[in-house]
């Protein structure tokens, strides 16, 4: 059975369709409302489809002994204080939701955000997005797998760190409680994954086991890896985004910047417009450069009329404009009506 594809409010996604490019900001926001603001425009410059945030609040994620165990860090530029200061200011506020979702829709781009409980389910299904997007750590939670196929939205769900058995079960919870559309993404959860942990034959492998369309989220540097995923049939693509690579905070430095989330937009959809049909054709523009560049039948020698041509007689040169080398059997044989030079051009009309 053909897989169907997915309408992301009218914006259909799946095999015969662009791919659908998600410049993720998650929290490179960084609580800064502003900044989320010039991250849209930007990420809609370069050609995104949809910028997606992350919903979780400081009670929602993380427990009470986590915040405990994690007070100090090393690394002062990634983490500017505990582990509960940076959620408490990079945390999502409902009101924060609603002023960025009416944003994105006066400038034209999808809204979107990873759910990460029942609760933020709701206040995303509120605010109409076009799919609710879980991330690969709840590919083991099925009541958030349950209360996101419920809400009646398309479910974009990524598979790093879960198994084949994992991401079955995980599709099964979600097609049993009621989701009609539903787009997985191969994803490794490694910041950045070494090339050779990528995998993104694993893509073919996802599709042919759900029967549904298939993207990748990517954590690689740089622009190589999700332009081969799209020519690997990638329908999808999710990036970090950030700014500024060197920007305080937890993933500026594993994002895409402007410069290169416009390489990925532009590149993807190149990549997927090459890609064309399994049908083997001819393009009008071929059919014309076939004059200049394929081969007609010339002479060899100068020849006097009445002369019997033998193969020997024949050489093949461009332009492809005469008797094509296909139809050298029916020369060979034929009578010469003229006396003709070397590197004639030979035409039906100069033969008996």
């Amino acid at each position: 059975m053909a897989v169907k594809p997915v309408s992301l409010n009218g914006r259909l996604v799946g095999p015969g369709h662009p791919p659908y490019i998600i410049a993720e900001i998650g929290s490179n926001h960084n609580g800064d409302i502003p900044l989320a603001k010039r991250m849209i425009d930007e990420a809609r410059r370069c050609g995104a489809d949809a910028v997606k945030f992350q919903s979780w609040s400081d009670k929602t994620l993380i427990s009470k002994a986590e915040y405990e165990r994690n007070t100090t860090y090393a690394d002062k530029k990634r983490h500017f204080g505990s582990l509960k200061e940076m959620v408490d200011a990079y945390q999502f506020t409902p009101e924060q939701h609603v002023e960025i979702n009416d944003y994105c829709k006066q400038v034209g781009i999808h809204f979107m955000s990873s759910a990460f409980s029942p609760e933020e389910v709701e206040l995303l299904s509120s605010l109409d997005v076009p799919a609710i997007k879980l991330a690969s750590m709840d590919v083991t939670h099925p009541v958030l797998l349950e209360a996101a196929a419920k809400s009646g939205k398309p479910i974009i769900l990524s598979t790093g760190l879960a198994d084949m058995a994992e991401v079955a079960t995980a599709v099964a919870t979600l097609q049993e409680s009621g989701c009609k559309e539903l787009v997985l993404l191969h994803c490794i959860s490694i910041y950045p994954p070494d090339y050779k942990d990528i995998h993104l034959n694993n893509m073919k492998t996802l599709e042919t086991a759900f029967n549904v369309p298939v993207g990748f989220s990517d954590h690689s540097i740089g622009t190589s890896v999700p332009t081969a995923a799209v020519a690997l049939g990638a329908c999808m693509i999710e990036k970090h985004f950030t700014l500024d690579k060197d920007m305080e905070g937890w993933d500026h430095w594993i994002s895409a910047d402007p410069e290169e989330l416009e390489v990925i937009c532009r590149e993807s959809r190149n990549v997927f417009e090459a890609l064309g049909s399994g049908v083997r054709t001819v393009s009008p523009a071929e059919l014309e450069k076939r004059k200049k560049f394929r081969r007609c039948i010339v002479l060899k020698t100068d020849l006097r009329a009445g002369h019997t041509l033998t193969l020997a007689d024949l050489d093949f040169k461009r332009p492809g404009t005469g008797i094509a080398p296909t139809d050298y059997p029916y020369v060979v044989g034929r009578t010469l009506k003229h006396d003709l030079p070397e590197d004639h051009e030979l035409a039906w009309t100069d033969l008996v």
